[in-house]
């Protein structure tokens, strides 16, 4: 597993193009997050690992002017674009912060927060204790994990296997084995962190692109390019090459190149 302070590096180097290359992918698996937590006007908010807002805007609109909501990120480019992208609502402030310790009042929030975060943690478990003690009573949480991928992106993220260190390679946030495996192993997660009710919504997304150049830039612009910056730099042309020749042999018969993604949203509330 990438250390936390080594992911900051790579999302502050994936900011200026994150979410922004022509493949809605982000925001809508956030929104379904958003929905599923039903965030109404006037509520206190927290977005733990905000990025650069998929999950903040539409909870900034669920919660409205009377309400708040506080993103925080340990990487600092990113909450530099995502605050200036948010400084006409008032009602939004974002900050650079650990996920792991907010440094933030218990029982604070009515809602928190968090779109493909809990996997980069060291410990978890720890997290969504943290994370459910800033909650006020019947206050609810959300996190939202990966579920099975397409079995043809798995082919095309195979191509980066011989290059990656045993640390990248950590079972637990591959989701072979571990908590983020199963539907089971994540609503335990809440569980043991003291929630109750604890749910599992589902929804597929589905990544489309133009072609085999348009998906080499989409693995760049996200969590994808700490496996290429493991790459030696001399290998680089090579593996474009084969995930170039790969990719364009997965085009479905109409010639379109498109992968689905199932993900998963979870969610509890505190007692």
């Amino acid at each position: 597993m990438v250390s936390p302070e080594g992911i900051v590096g790579v999302f502050d180097r994936a900011a200026d193009t994150y979410d922004d290359v022509g493949v809605p992918w982000f925001r809508p698996i956030a929104q379904g997050l958003v929905d599923e937590l039903a965030v109404q006007a006037g509520e206190r908010v927290l977005d733990v690992g905000c990025g650069r807002g998929a999950a903040l805007m539409p909870l900034a609109r669920a919660a409205g002017p009377t309400g708040s909501v506080l993103g925080i990120d340990l990487a600092p480019r990113m909450v530099e674009r995502t605050a200036r992208d948010a400084r006409d609502l008032p009602q939004v402030e974002v900050r650079v912060a650990d996920a792991r310790a907010p440094g933030l009042p218990p029982s604070s929030y009515d809602v928190v927060a968090s779109s493909l975060v809990l996997f980069f943690l060291p410990d978890p478990g720890a997290a969504v204790r943290t994370w459910a003690q800033l909650l006020v009573d019947g206050g609810r949480l959300g996190v939202t994990t990966f579920g099975p991928q397409d079995e043809r992106w798995e082919q095309l993220d195979a191509l980066f296997r011989p290059y990656l260190p045993p640390a990248m390679l950590d079972a637990r946030t591959s989701g072979r084995r571990g908590p983020f495996s199963s539907d089971e192993g994540v609503a335990q997660l809440l569980r043991e962190g003291g929630l109750t009710d604890v749910r599992t919504a589902h929804r597929t997304v589905e990544a489309v692109f133009r072609d085999a150049e348009h998906l080499l830039e989409f693995s760049w612009s996200h969590g994808q390019r700490a496996m290429w910056e493991a790459v030696p730099e001399p290998e680089h042309e090579r593996l474009r090459r084969q995930v170039s020749t790969a990719a364009e042999q997965l085009r479905d018969d109409s010639g379109r190149l498109s992968f689905t993604q199932q993900v998963r949203h979870t969610l509890g509330r505190r007692p």
